[in-house]
């Protein structure tokens, strides 16, 4: 459970592998302070949540997409930057996973496990505004 809860910390992101790139620490931190985006995992998993400057994340998880969704709370410090990649500090695992983040576009990336990037990884998506309504223009 804390290895698949790992992915989905990863990182909490709908254009075609042209926008792919990956993203150094710094430019993550950027893209993913503060917004809201939902994410599903491969395993089926899913949910929403927010990345905070200061490291802590607060969402709520789905577990296998069948389970009731339930509210997730990771102190300050939990997220941060360790040479060029984001890895969690989760207590009750006995590594610290570290993630590889890949915008895919616009409001989009896909965060992975460092070295299980085919097996271990998560979508995220922002929604264009928190009721999912578009943007208003003027």
């Amino acid at each position: 459970m804390m290895a698949r809860f790992a992915v989905l910390v990863a990182s909490f992101l709908a254009s075609g592998p042209a926008l792919a790139q990956n993203m150094n620490a710094e430019a993550a931190r950027r893209f993913v302070t503060g917004k809201l985006f939902a994410f599903r995992c491969v395993d089926g998993s899913g949910g929403s949540g927010r990345i905070y400057a200061d490291g802590s994340v607060i969402g709520k998880i789905q577990s296998n997409g069948l389970e009731p969704e339930r509210p997730v709370w990771l102190p300050p410090g939990t997220l941060r930057v360790n040479g060029n990649l984001v890895c969690a500090s989760l207590k009750g695992l006995s590594f610290e996973p570290c993630f590889n983040l890949t915008r895919t576009g616009e409001r989009s990336f896909r965060g992975s496990v460092n070295g299980m990037d085919l097996i271990a990884y998560c979508d995220f998506t922002s929604p264009t505004s928190v009721a999912g309504v578009g943007r208003r223009t003027r």
